[in-house]
């Protein structure tokens, strides 16, 4: 029933779940070593972060049908519609979409296990 790729999807639930896992900077401004810093600022969520930045290029370089069958899925995986319901969801995520996916899907604050779970309704997991 899934067209996107799902190893797309575990790319975008992989890169999710690290951009999930930052926390608001401690210091904008960073004057030292960072090994001084503890590293610590990997962790932080600055405005030009690497992470968002290459998860919005990357959904934004899905083609239309798989932008669609993206935000579908993650419905699916956050219980809007269930399996069964995907041509329903599909429908309704044609009608919503805009030039604005990207930043649609990475407003979600549960992206990853949204996605996750609506692969696993189609049978699919991202565990190795």
């Amino acid at each position: 029933m899934l067209s996107i790729d799902p190893s797309k999807v575990c790319y975008i639930v992989l890169r999710a779940r690290e951009f999930d896992a930052k926390t608001a900077p401690v210091e904008e401004d960073y004057g030292s070593n960072p090994a001084d810093e503890d590293m610590r600022e990997v962790l932080e969520d600055f405005a030009d972060d690497p992470t968002y930045e290459e998860l919005r290029e990357f959904i934004n370089g899905l083609n239309e049908d798989e932008q669609i069958e993206l935000v579908a899925l993650a419905w699916v995986g956050r219980g809007s519609f269930s399996a069964e319901e995907w041509e329903e969801a599909k429908a309704e995520a044609e009608r919503a979409h805009n030039d604005r996916t990207a930043e649609y899907l990475l407003g979600m604050p549960l992206l990853a296990d949204y996605l996750a779970e609506g692969l696993a309704a189609f049978g699919h997991s991202c565990e190795p």
